[in-house]
């Protein structure tokens, strides 16, 4: 294992910040991975420091195959994770909003800028990502369509759903997007949380990307290929929002299959302890993401669905 400093930069406050990067093996720049682009993501940087301890141990076992290397670079913005802020501290930008950077811009430009000259030219690039909204996923690989994506090679992760979506203007200065457009081949693998720890689904997005390297070749590491990965497109699921505001009180768990009808949440009204709604599922599916805030207001989602149960909805068609 090499550890090199990819960019470094004066602070004014504290040390001084230094985006470092954990190099496997040697040869061709074959995958890249990169943890927490922001201060709130510290699931993301605790599952790529379980990465770099577990490559250490392949590494060491001469697993790596000749002519391969792997990056790892746990967190780009360690200043912010340092103050507990999820953007940068003095302007609140998003650094993932800021690729491929600027040298002469601004802090965040040049930051992006700066780690993504080193990294622009892997084969493929893997990113432990964090929801715009507060909540917690069924792990799963996402990715934007476009002309340098796979869904093959995405299915080697062996996670249970890959989800597909086009891109929005607001993605072309993310680091998954601009990978793309500069020729490497890229996924974003979500766990279960952002700002708190969970080692089991931490895990299993650890042992997702020893199976997309050990099914790319790149390591000679044998395990369990996983999944099957259900292929399920992000415009399709079905968003479940609150009809009113109050404490949101969920019936299910991330993961769990909910019938057309159940209840799956009630919202209670703060001051008197009542019940104001019951949210009930629209479909038959599979509980993909449910919202982790205890406050909730009007029109909020609350849950998205995945489309799982087509055969039973359609059955159920045919009796009616």
């Amino acid at each position: 294992m090499k550890k090199t400093i990819l960019y470094e930069m004066k602070n004014l406050y504290r040390d001084d910040m230094r985006v470092t990067g954990y190099q496997f093996g040697e040869g061709e720049k074959s995958v890249c991975v990169v943890g927490s682009t922001r201060g709130n993501e510290i699931q993301q940087l605790f599952t790529c420091g379980l990465l770099v301890k577990t490559l250490k141990k392949i590494e060491k076992a001469g697993l790596i195959n000749d002519g391969k290397s792997i990056m790892v670079i746990p967190s780009i913005n360690t200043s912010s994770m340092n103050i507990e802020k999820r953007f940068w501290p003095t302007d609140n930008t998003d650094i993932n909003r800021m690729f491929p950077g600027y040298a002469l811009g601004e802090t965040t430009q040049r930051i992006a800028g700066g780690v993504f000259e080193k990294i622009n030219d892997y084969k493929y690039g893997i990113q432990f990502a964090s929801f715009f909204m507060s909540g917690r996923f069924l792990p799963h690989v996402r990715m934007m369509m476009t002309e340098n994506t796979s869904i093959e090679d995405a299915k080697k992760f062996g996670l249970q759903y890959i989800v597909k979506r086009n891109p929005r203007p607001f993605d072309t200065t993310t680091l998954n997007y601009n990978w793309q457009v500069w020729g490497t081949k890229a996924f974003s693998v979500y766990t279960h949380e952002t700002a708190n720890l969970d080692e089991n689904s931490a895990m299993i997005g650890v042992y997702a990307v020893l199976n997309f390297l050990s099914q790319t070749g790149i390591i000679n590491y044998s395990m369990h290929r996983g999944y099957n990965s259900s292929v399920i497109n992000a415009d399709e699921m079905y968003d479940i929002q609150t009809p009113i505001a109050g404490i949101f009180q969920p019936l299910c768990e991330v993961g769990d299959s909910v019938s057309k009808g159940q209840v799956i949440s009630k919202i209670i009204d703060p001051y008197e302890g009542k019940t104001l709604a019951e949210i009930k599922a629209p479909e038959y599916g599979n509980v993909f993401f449910m919202n982790n805030k205890q406050l909730v207001y009007t029109n909020q989602i609350l849950f998205k669905l995945t489309d799982d149960y087509t055969i039973i909805r359609k059955a159920e068609n045919s009796e009616q």
